[in-house]
């Protein structure tokens, strides 16, 4: 017979997915922690909350297994009550609640004020800007938008996350003040999409004027673009990369694919043609550029031609990082209705073609780099070495500059000259110098 845990009520909270997941999930311990509850990351605790992710199959499949492996703690008595959130919830909530009936609740992306309720706590709206981060101390993401309006085929986020909401300018600088004054130096904006910051709010695209705003915040010392939009780009915002230093010389840009007829059925509102002159736009405005990019092999349809055409631009713009996804056909979006007809064998056969490709180009452009000293940040100790960042990479994705810990020694958290004496194709390895 099952017995009642005997630890004191500590809600673990366990994050699945993206940043903006992390980001959600820092919220409400923040929220938490505001009511005066014992909240964890990822640690022990008799009370679990999940925050899943239903973005494509692998995802959903984790988040599944997830939620089972507590649900099994729960019956053994090791845990005592166990609620989902997130996009999985969001999405499948009425089968989940047939399939996995012993979860206490399922929640989805907008229902916090229930889910603290749930919990025992009170939403504070006062709150604004307040979080428990859980990503060191010298960098935090900044979530400066909800949800997406683009129609792209294959893509369930909007089903997820709802239309595109921006948030105030004040609300984002107050929330960047605060994240300074706990020690972040580093801001790394997320959204669905960056480029279509302010249109809803201020009926045009602000993103610039926001740079500008975060730029001013005493204590940050990088802001750094994730998840642009090729259609509609707002040029400014290369201009204030370009004259502010305080702004990473780095953007991440999804482009999916490159053939037109893959493009018109992703309904991407882009041509291979524009994509190519954008990228060339950028490359004059901000030449130290590093642009970061995900692709999609194995659409419906995807043709050997479209895959050749897709390798060779890839050749062609030797793109400084690169991440290459296999097709999830899901159901409720646009593609759904066409025919998943590429094997998956295939699919990953050409994923691993592409990422072969970038792991060349990175490695001759990692070469590039030996002899030239960066500015770091030391983002963490592990083993034996020191592990930092220049500001042409983005943690967990992108490269790292590794210190031997054995013989120099950095702060964690501080900017550091690092002179980088050796690469590999992912991996830069540095020593310090005096600035």
């Amino acid at each position: 017979m099952r017995t009642k845990s005997l630890k004191k009520n500590k809600i673990n909270v366990v994050t699945l997915g993206c940043s903006k997941n992390v980001y959600d999930s820092e919220v409400l311990m923040g929220q938490l922690r505001a009511n005066n509850k014992e909240v964890a990351h990822e640690e022990e605790g008799n009370i679990v909350v999940i925050n899943t992710c239903g973005f494509i199959a692998n995802a959903k499949e984790e988040s599944v297994n997830t939620i089972l492996e507590y649900v099994q703690r729960k019956e053994a008595g090791d845990v005592d009550k166990v609620f989902v959130t997130g996009c999985l919830s969001e999405r499948y909530k009425p089968d989940l609640e047939k399939e996995i009936p012993n979860v206490d609740e399922y929640f989805g992306t907008s229902d916090l004020p229930n889910l603290l309720k749930a919990l025992g706590a009170d939403y504070k709206h006062e709150l604004i800007g307040e979080r428990l981060t859980t990503t060191p101390k010298n960098y935090a993401y900044l979530k400066i938008a909800e949800g997406c309006d683009r129609p792209c085929s294959f893509c369930a986020i909007p089903l997820m996350r709802g239309k595109h909401r921006s948030k105030p300018m004040e609300e984002l600088v107050a929330e960047s003040e605060k994240l300074a004054a706990n020690g972040v130096k580093e801001l790394i904006l997320i959204a669905q999409d960056l480029t279509y910051y302010g249109l809803d709010l201020y009926k045009r695209r602000n993103l610039a004027e926001l740079l500008e705003a975060l730029a001013k915040v005493e204590g940050i010392e990088w802001i750094r673009l994730h998840y642009a939009f090729p259609t509609g780009f707002p040029m400014d915002v290369l201009e204030v990369m370009q004259r502010e230093p305080k702004v990473c010389n780095y953007i991440d840009i999804p482009l999916q694919h490159i053939a037109d007829p893959i493009l018109k059925s992703m309904r991407r509102g882009t041509t291979k043609a524009k994509t190519t002159r954008l990228l060339q736009d950028f490359r004059a405005a901000v030449p130290e550029m590093a642009i970061r990019t995900t692709l999609i092999v194995g659409y419906p349809g995807e043709t050997e031609e479209d895959y050749e055409t897709l390798k060779e631009w890839v050749k062609e713009m030797r793109f400084e990082r690169l991440g290459c996804f296999t097709y999830s056909h899901e159901e409720n979006t646009h593609a759904f209705s066409l025919e998943d007809d590429v094997p998956e064998a295939v699919k990953q056969e050409r994923a691993n073609g592409i990422m072969e490709l970038q792991s060349q180009i990175s490695w001759e452009l990692n070469q590039e780099k030996v002899g030239n000293t960066y500015r770091c940040i030391i983002d963490r100790k592990e083993g034996n070495q020191f592990v930092g960042r220049t500001e042409f990479d983005s943690p967990d994705v992108d490269n790292e500059v590794l210190i031997d810990a054995t013989q120099y020694y950095v702060k964690v958290g501080d900017f550091v000259s690092l002179e980088i004496t050796e690469a590999s194709d992912f991996d830069l390895f540095g020593k310090p110098v005096n600035p």
